[in-house]
């Protein structure tokens, strides 16, 4: 018992296509905020906070 789907419609391609670029978008966001958290957490000393310095 073989099950056939059909051909996927050209809309989806562009839906997925869409939606990846959307997806990427996100993803870049997200990772600024995070940068720009981490610091403003660190007051600008990020190598400082990795090594385990404090002020």
């Amino acid at each position: 018992m073989a099950m056939n789907f059909r051909p996927e419609h050209e809309l989806h391609k562009r839906r997925f296509s869409r939606n990846m670029g959307l997806g990427l978008v996100l993803v870049c966001f997200v990772c600024l905020v995070f940068g720009l958290t981490i610091v403003k957490v660190t007051n600008g000393n990020v190598a400082g906070a990795i090594a385990g310095q404090t002020e």
